[in-house]
Formats: structure tokens, sequence, C-alpha cells
């Protein structure tokens, strides 16, 4: 894996993380622990903080980057600020956004600058988040831009933990094969 600091800021990594060592995670980023990062990610908080909550798993090829501050933006900018037991699906590229407890964030969505994803939310796979878009808790949401589509159901509701369980589980599967 590649760890490198930017500007004196090094990610602070929970020693019960898990990082593939394919993927990439720099500067001010902060993983939980039980968080698992796939092959390919990437990870750069060189601007503003990144940090990612607990049991959370961001899949491959994920993009995760923040936005400097600018009179075009905020004069802060915006960090990126992921939840407890989120899934993050593959190719997924989150923007300088913040993400609550128990997500969804289906394969190859997009979700942009200063938006804002309430707790126990599904993004669909393919769908677009547009910059400061504050989306309520509990919605399965699809469409670019995504629209709701209707409230969660309680399979879906379970599947968040199940889901974290489960990566933190094939995680340390993954760790101990590769020590073999």
């Amino acid at each position: 894996m590649t760890i490198k600091a930017f500007e004196g800021h090094y990610p602070n990594i929970h020693p019960e993380a898990w990082v593939d060592e394919s993927a990439y995670v720099s500067g001010q980023a902060s993983l939980g622990a039980g968080c698992s990062v796939w092959p390919m990610v990437v990870i750069r908080a060189d601007i503003n903080p990144i940090t990612i909550g607990e049991r959370t798993n961001i899949q491959d090829g994920a993009v995760l980057h923040v936005t400097h501050g600018s009179s075009f933006t905020t004069p802060a900018g915006f960090p990126l600020i992921i939840g407890d037991e989120v899934i993050v699906g593959h190719k997924a590229v989150l923007h300088a956004c913040t993400i609550g407890n128990r997500c969804l964030i289906g394969m190859s969505a997009t979700v942009m600058d200063g938006a804002v994803i309430g707790d126990e939310s599904i993004i669909a796979a393919g769908s677009l988040v547009p910059p400061g878009k504050q989306l309520a808790g509990g919605y399965l949401y699809a469409g670019s831009p995504v629209k709701q589509m209707r409230p969660i159901t309680e399979k879906e509701r379970a599947f968040f933990s199940y889901s974290a369980n489960y990566y933190v589980k094939l995680a340390q599967r993954t760790d101990a094969s590769s020590a073999n």
C-alpha cells in the first residue's frame, strides 16, 4: 500500500483497520476501527481532511477527495466525512461531501462537494448527487441527479450492519491469507 504524508500530515489508520496493498492513502486521512479499504482505492486528503468511520468499507476503485478553500466554494473548502458502517461500492466517487451512518453508496455513484447524505440512506448505482444537495436519511435515492424514490425497507436497514460486519471479517481473512 502507498501511505504518504502531505505537508506534514500523515494518515491516521486505526490498528484494526485494513488497507489493501494496492490502495493509496495520503495526508489528513483518518480511518476508524474495522474500516476496510480494498484494491485500487484512492483516499487523497491533501488539502482538507477525510474521516472514515468504524466498520466502513471502501470497495475497489473508489476515489475519495476533498475541496480546497476559495471564493468559488467556501473559505475553508470542504472535507470528506463518512460515518460508521457505510458501504462504498466499487468505483464510487465521493468528493468533499458528508455521508451519514449506515449508508450504501452504490457502484459508480458520484456524490459531489458539500452534499450531505442522511443516516440509513441508499444511493443507487450510477447515481449523481449534485453539489450542495441535502438528502434526508432513511430513503433510497436514484438517478442523475438523484431523486427520492421510497423509504428504505427493514431488510435494507438490517443490511447495513450485516455488510459492515461481513467486510470486517473478510478483511481479517484477507490479511490472514497474505500472511501464509
